[in-house]
């Protein structure tokens, strides 16, 4: 196979190189950040939320969305909700209060269905809601960040944690980064990509942090480096087929899923290429600058 065809990557050589990109590419999306800040979404800003019923049953969400855009009432999301010919819809403009406001609105994407539409339901999204979910979103990121090293911390050794949670904070920020460079719509859905980023990533460092640990054991003579590079190899196949086939998966989505599963998909993408990225060049050479050894593992699992 393709992925067997080395076995011999010196990954050490590049450590300091590719740590020297990685400290760059975050300063440059902390500064982006903080420049252009984040384009956030309907559920964090506050908006309307509708609930809307067509009585045709080949109305779709690309057509609802593109309907509602052309009426320029702000960011849009349209999303299936209950029955076949059931949405919800949220857009950026809050005047619920004006019935003709809404009433227009309605009349608007009935015309340009070619069916009639009844809203079901209409709501405000206050600010207040919205800055409570900003804070959930915010709290669950940091709250799974300190899981994972309290788990790695007890699985492993302290070096093996720090390595583990810097690698994620640098597939956070990075990600993050890309997404107010590029003004992607950021929404509950791109929280829960984030997320998973995590998880995904910390599995890929778990994998090769394991087979470091073994290798540790079992070589007494050589250097923390040639053991990094020995490990990563051993475990190189496993991750590039996984990062691979999950690209593949992601891709697909990216193309055929639509315009509501865009933004996540594409946050997935870039979490599983930074991801896998991390687990070999930043978290891995966290073990060599702070010199883990064969005396530090042996005492920690005795």
């Amino acid at each position: 196979m393709i992925f067997n065809l080395s076995k011999d990557i010196k990954f050490s050589n590049f450590y300091k190189k590719l740590n020297i990109v990685s400290i760059i590419l975050i300063i440059m999306s902390i500064v982006i950040i903080l420049i252009k800040g984040l384009n956030l979404g309907v559920d964090f800003k506050g908006g309307t939320l509708i609930e809307v019923r067509t009585e045709s049953v080949s109305a779709n969400i690309a057509e609802i969305r593109q309907s509602l855009l052309k009426m320029k009432l702000g960011d849009v999301t349209v999303k299936k909700f209950g029955k076949e010919n059931d949405y919800l819809v949220k857009i950026e403009i809050t005047n619920t209060d004006d019935t003709s406001f809404i009433k227009s609105i309605n009349d608007r994407l009935s015309a340009d269905l070619g069916s009639v539409v009844n809203f079901r339901r209409v709501e405000n999204v206050g600010p207040k809601v919205s800055n409570e979910l900003l804070r959930a979103g915010l709290l669950a990121i940091s709250l799974s960040l300190a899981a994972m090293l309290i788990y790695i911390w007890i699985r492993f050794e302290w070096q093996f944690s720090l390595g583990a949670i810097i690698a994620l904070i640098h597939d956070v920020i990075i990600t993050v980064g890309i997404f107010s460079f590029l003004a992607y719509e950021v929404n509950l859905s791109i929280v829960a990509a984030v997320l998973t980023i995590v998880g995904y990533s910390m599995n890929d460092t778990v994998v090769i942090f394991d087979r470091i640990r073994e290798n540790l054991k079992k070589y007494s003579k050589i250097s923390i480096a040639e053991i990094s590079d020995i490990s990563t190899n051993q475990t190189l196949s496993r991750t590039l087929i996984t990062s691979v086939t999950t690209l593949l998966a992601l891709f697909s989505i990216y193309i055929f899923g639509g315009a509501i599963l865009k933004g996540f998909s594409f946050a997935m993408i870039i979490g599983v290429i930074v991801g896998t990225y991390s687990s070999i060049f930043v978290a891995t050479p966290v073990l060599n600058y702070t010199n883990v050894n064969q005396k530090t593992v042996l005492k920690e699992t005795t």
